[in-house]
């Protein structure tokens, strides 16, 4: 698959760009907003485009099969750019992606945006945001798999996760490392389609976990 990621320069978006360099079915191209970090994003494998999501980004999209969306406006800005960024930006990827006739649609989603409703202090606006491109990604017709991890640590990949439509105990967390190879295999992995899944740390091999969904 020709894939698209979008937030490539981000945490979670360098790693999905390692999954897909290190896979032999993935071809990899990477949207970034500076020119400066074009040479990080052929190191990484992937051809660079520069884009901003907040603006039109429609050409990003040509010559295409699959999106990984994987930005987020970050813990520093304020809540216009996350809405900007999380919601809009998302959206207008979705709505893109669904005039192009794109085969595959990825998010990556959040834990909690099922019910922005119940958040915790300080995280309403973000998981309302997710919660509202979920909600359009859902209703746009695309063939999607919407990914909501638990908390994200920088720790080495553990490869072993659980992974739920909802999982009852939402306390724990999970590496960036195994939640990009998580949206990288649910490329292929037609139990992911059209799911919304949590996952977490846990015990099964991610490849098997994505198996019995």
């Amino acid at each position: 698959m020709n894939v698209l990621v979008i937030g490539a320069n981000g945490h979670t978006g360098r790693l999905v760009l390692k999954e897909l360099k290190n896979s032999t079915q993935h071809f990899s191209k990477a949207m970034i907003r500076k020119s400066e970090q074009t040479k990080d994003m052929e190191e990484l494998g992937a051809r660079p485009i520069v884009a901003d999501l907040e603006q039109d980004f429609s050409y990003a999209l040509e010559n295409v099969n699959a999106v990984i969306f994987a930005a987020g406006s970050g813990s520093k800005t304020g809540e216009d750019k996350t809405i900007a960024i999380d919601q809009e930006g998302a959206k207008k990827a979705v709505d893109y992606a669904k005039e192009k006739g794109i085969e595959r649609f990825i998010m990556l989603s959040s834990m909690g945006a099922d019910q922005p409703e119940n958040a915790p202090e300080g995280m309403g606006v973000y998981l309302n945001a997710k919660h509202d491109a979920d909600v359009h990604l859902k209703e746009s017709g695309l063939n999607y798999t919407i990914v909501r991890p638990g908390a994200l640590t920088h720790d080495e990949a553990k490869g072993k996760i659980i992974a739920q439509s909802s999982i009852e105990d939402k306390s724990g967390d999970i590496p960036r490392a195994d939640v990009a190879k998580v949206l990288v295999e649910s490329l292929t992995a037609p139990e992911t389609n059209h799911k919304v899944i949590e996952i977490l740390s846990g015990d099964t091999p991610v490849e098997e976990a994505l198996k019995k969904l």
